[in-house]
């Protein structure tokens, strides 16, 4: 199931910014765009998108105005533009996905895409929609033979371009395979995206060491020692309280 998506910017250019990088990806299928937020809320309202990137500020009514304007269980995911830091209290508040400041950066705008592909299938649970069961093994080729690498003999997972490193009990295994294709797959309660490039098991972490720039560190009970993007970091916080809830349950 594609993220319906819709931008919000006075900025021509930056429309266009965003629609060139979106088109990079698959899974996302743009609705529409609105250079005013009076047309924006009409058009959130009628086409109803799962996703909007919304400018902060338009002239007339600004993007918050729009998000905020909106009863909450009408309200997309929002990924907010802006040349500035100000509006991150306002973000917040309106439940932002993110929060990019222009001029936006590739890798963050994938991070942000990222996010948005990770919290899709929670917010599709509400509405019903079927989510496909948790992957349970690996096939791993070995030479002329196939082996199954059970998913929970898994303790972390990082991207390879096309492939991924799987690493099991002291070994690694290649996979043909995207990261956020496996992303999509595993079980959140045991697994979670730390970065655009690794996932990890959630028991395998030993410490999360906060840095100055919102930024983690994780280090594993193996010795490894991994950075967390700020992105993943709040969603990764409350996964962790949540394992560690249903531990002492």
């Amino acid at each position: 199931m594609n993220i319906r998506v819709v931008i919000i910017d006075d900025e021509p250019l930056a429309r266009l910014a965003v629609k060139v990088r979106l088109a990079q990806r698959s899974g996302f299928e743009l609705l529409g765009e609105f250079a005013d937020g009076a047309s924006a809320y009409e058009g959130i309202v009628a086409l109803k998108p799962d996703l909007v990137f919304v400018d902060v500020e338009m002239p007339g009514k600004s993007g918050l105005d729009v998000m905020a304007a909106l009863p909450t269980a009408q309200r997309p995911m929002a990924i907010l533009l802006t040349a500035y830091d100000s509006f991150a209290v306002q973000a917040f508040e309106l439940a932002a996905l993110d929060y990019l400041l222009k001029p936006v950066d590739d890798e963050r705008f994938d991070e942000a895409l990222d996010r948005a592909q990770q919290a899709f299938p929670y917010r599709c649970r509400g509405a019903a929609a079927t989510v496909a069961p948790a992957l349970r093994s690996f096939s791993v080729r070995n030479g002329s033979r196939t082996v199954l690498v059970p998913v929970a003999d898994v303790e972390r997972i990082e991207a390879e371009g096309d492939y991924v490193s799987l690493y099991a009990n002291g070994k690694t295994w290649l996979v043909r395979e995207r990261l956020h294709n496996l992303a999509k797959q595993l079980d959140p309660r045991h697994f979670h995206r730390v970065h655009r490039s690794a996932i990890v098991r959630l028991d395998m972490i030993a410490e999360l060491r906060s840095l100055t720039n919102r930024d983690a560190l994780l280090r594993l009970r193996d010795g490894s020692v991994l950075r967390a993007s700020r992105t993943y970091v709040p969603d990764l916080a409350d996964a962790l309280q949540q394992r560690d809830a249903r531990t002492h349950s």
